[in-house]
């Protein structure tokens, strides 16, 4: 465990942190599918943005989490991905496990 890990655990034994913590959950796994995107196809904020058609200070806040996408945006990121936007509902005890989509599911 590393620093920050511990860090994140001292606070996470506080009431309002923790509260604040997991209210925050979906705009980070927003965030973090982007970055995860983008990266699997070698593309920069710039050339997804460009691919998207739209600035590439969107695609930076969105993936800072500086803002929330609407489901618009995030049909234009995937689609300047190539890829399909998907939105699924998983059971909480599944939310660590990989992967977050059932395979068969997806290629239907």
């Amino acid at each position: 465990m590393d620093a920050l890990d511990k860090l994140i655990a001292r606070e996470l034994e506080n009431p309002e942190f923790e509260k604040e913590w997991k209210a925050s959950e979906d705009e980070y796994q927003v965030s973090r599918a982007v970055i995860k995107a983008r990266l699997e196809k070698g593309m920069t904020q710039a050339e997804l943005a460009k691919a998207s058609g739209m600035d590439q200070r969107v695609i930076s806040r969105v993936e800072t989490g500086e803002t929330l996408p609407t489901v618009r945006t995030l049909g234009k990121i995937a689609q300047g991905l190539g890829d399909n936007l998907v939105i699924a509902f998983v059971p909480k005890h599944q939310v660590d496990e990989e992967p977050f989509f059932d395979e068969e599911l997806m290629e239907g």
